[in-house]
Order: C-alpha cells, then structure tokens, then sequence
C-alpha cells in the first residue's frame, strides 16, 4: 500500500492548509460563535476545493478535513463532503449526478446526514418518509438531507429530501455543528443507490470523520506544544519537565495512530478494496485516542485550560463530539469483533 497523495490530492491538502489558516482564525472563529462561517464557505467553493472531492477520492477528503480539524473551521464540509458529493457520485444514477451534483460542486446546494441509522425513519412504498431524527449536524446549513431509512421488506435504503418546508428545530450539541432536530410526515424522499448504499456511506462517513479528528488532535497538540514551550515554572520552560514531555508523547502516538488507519481506510477505498474493517479500526482508535488527545491538550495548559474561551478549548468540544459520532468506540469494536467473526466464518 502506498498512502503518498497524489499530484491533485497534495494540492488540494495545501490550498486547505492555507484558505483555513488564513480565515479560521480564533478571531472569526470567537465572531461566529456556533454559527457556521459563511464567507469561509464561499472561499472554499471558489478555490474548487468541493468540487475537487469527486476527483481527489476519500483520501483527498480526508487530507483536507484533517486541515480543517486543525483549525476547527466552523464549515460544514466534512458532511457534505461525504454525504452529497461522494454519496451521490458513487451511488446515484446518471441522471442524479448530472442534475444533483452540479449544485453540490458549487456549493449552493449543501447536503447534511441522519447518520448512523437508528431505525427512527420508515419509508412507504412510494419513498415518503415519516419519523424523527433528534439531531442531525449541519442540518440548519442544508438545503438536502440523506436519510436511511427502513422500508416494507427491503431494507434500509438511502434517501435524499430536499429541506425547504420541513419542520426543522435548532438543536446544540457539543460542538458547533448547527445541529437540528427533523420531524418528517410524509416527506417525499428520492431514493440513492441500492440496497447496501447505506451501508457503504456510513463507512466512508467514520473514516472521513476520522480525519476530521485526525486534524482536531494535531491542531490540540500543536497548541500545547506551543504553549508549554513559553510558559515558564520555576524559571524553565514547561516543556522541559518529563511529566510534560510523556504526556505530549503519548498524544502525538495516539494523533498518528488515528491519523494512519484512516489513511488506509481512505486508500483502500479509493482502491477499490474491502475496507469495512478498516475504517471501523479508523473510527475506533479516533473516538478512544482522539479523547486522550484532546484532554491531554486542555491538561497540558494548565489552568488555562479550563478557560472556555481558550481556543485550545473548541479542540477539546471537537473532540469530545466526534468521540461519540458514528459510533463510540465501544459500539464500534462490538462491531468491529462481529465483523471479523463473520468474516472467519465464511473463509
């Protein structure tokens, strides 16, 4: 296997680096408040970086996400990233990626996700869905939402709902991911892909979002190598004492364990490859590492950390929120071990 990104996908991940280090800055970021940056969003659309999603694959999603999360941009790419462009671009007809994506390519048209399935939505035999979905990130941005849901002896089936005239409630979670509640009566939803789309967009949703934690822990650690580099105890730098130095260790192991099993899970992806098991061993070790991480980056500022306005401090609500999406880590290696027990079944 060969993660080396590719001409576009280095590119891509260079243009992210400098488009979100020039405008999340904690300046615009303490502006926004838990609203979602819009002029970032409209800078991201115009450097082609969401349209370049299709071309650069799962790992150039990733590469770009991890930037994101370094800076904890307060945009909602990753979910539609994952759930508009790739969902649909893998998935969807001819007819739906020549009508659907253009908008998703350009960025008006933005797509949210009621991922994981819960069983909380039916669709009827005619596609139109009734159930409620508690909170669904980025919702109160989207103009499409993709839902699973479960249909009369089918299945679970993808489906994709237009959200003007739905009853959305605003809803806060634990990072500012604009959130809402949905409330669906017999809303019309256009069926994507087949039986197992589902499926396949739930696991390439927990390894793109494990890319975003890959670059939510870098982005912590960085802060705190920074800061235990200038504050000083007893006439010494912070970062010269052993304790300090262990515990910055053990979060720059966990930050690039998570950071290499999502790169394989995204490579193997992108290749063609069977990758279910892959991208579950990516999510667990970014909702089990990733909340090491950024707690050990709010220990590490000392009682700095404990300032809620500290930008240090949205890597620490990051964190927590993507520990516990798509799956904590103890669902996801429940699930992982009854995959892999499956698997040894069938060889």
């Amino acid at each position: 296997m060969d993660f080396t990104p590719t001409e576009e996908q280095g590119a891509a991940q260079e243009l992210a680096a400098q488009i979100f280090g020039d405008l999340s800055t904690h300046e615009r970021l303490t502006a926004a408040g838990t609203g979602t940056d819009a002029e970032l969003w409209k800078a991201l659309c115009a450097a082609g970086l969401v349209a370049a999603v299709e071309e650069t694959g799962l790992l150039g999603l990733v590469l770009v996400l991890e930037e994101m999360g370094r800076t904890t941009a307060q945009v909602p790419f990753a979910a539609h990233g994952v759930y508009g462009l790739l969902a649909v671009g893998e998935h969807g007809t001819d007819e739906q990626r020549e009508r659907l994506l253009p908008g998703f390519r350009d960025g008006t048209a933005v797509v949210a996700g009621a991922f994981p399935e819960r069983g909380g939505v039916r669709a009827d035999g005619e596609g139109r869905l009734s159930g409620v979905l508690p909170a669904v990130p980025w919702l109160r941005d989207a103009t499409h939402v993709l839902v699973p849901a479960v249909q009369p002896d089918a299945g679970t089936g993808c489906f994709l709902v237009e959200t003007a005239g739905l009853e959305v409630e605003p809803v806060e979670l634990t990072a500012p991911w604009r959130a809402g509640r949905l409330v669906l009566e017999g809303a019309v939803g256009e069926r994507i892909g087949d039986g197992g789309a589902c499926a396949s967009v739930l696991t390439a949703g927990r390894t793109a979002f494990a890319g975003l934690q890959a670059g939510v822990c870098a982005g912590s650690l960085a802060r705190a190598v920074a800061y235990t580099s200038v504050r000083e105890q007893f006439g010494r730098p912070l970062s010269t004492n052993q304790a300090v130095l262990l515990r910055a260790a053990d979060a720059y192991m966990d930050t690039e364990a998570i950071r290499v099993t999502v790169y394989e899970a995204a490579w193997r992806h992108d290749e063609g490859l069977a990758y279910e098991t892959h991208a579950l061993t990516a999510a667990w070790w970014a909702s089990e590492a990733g909340r090491r991480v950024v707690h050990a980056g709010q220990h590490l500022h000392g009682g700095m950390g404990a300032d809620l306005e500290h930008p240090v401090h949205r890597h620490f609500l990051w964190g927590r929120q993507l520990d516990a999406y798509l799956g904590s880590g103890g669902e996801v290696l429940a699930e992982l071990g009854q995959l892999i027990a499956e698997e040894g079944e069938t060889v």
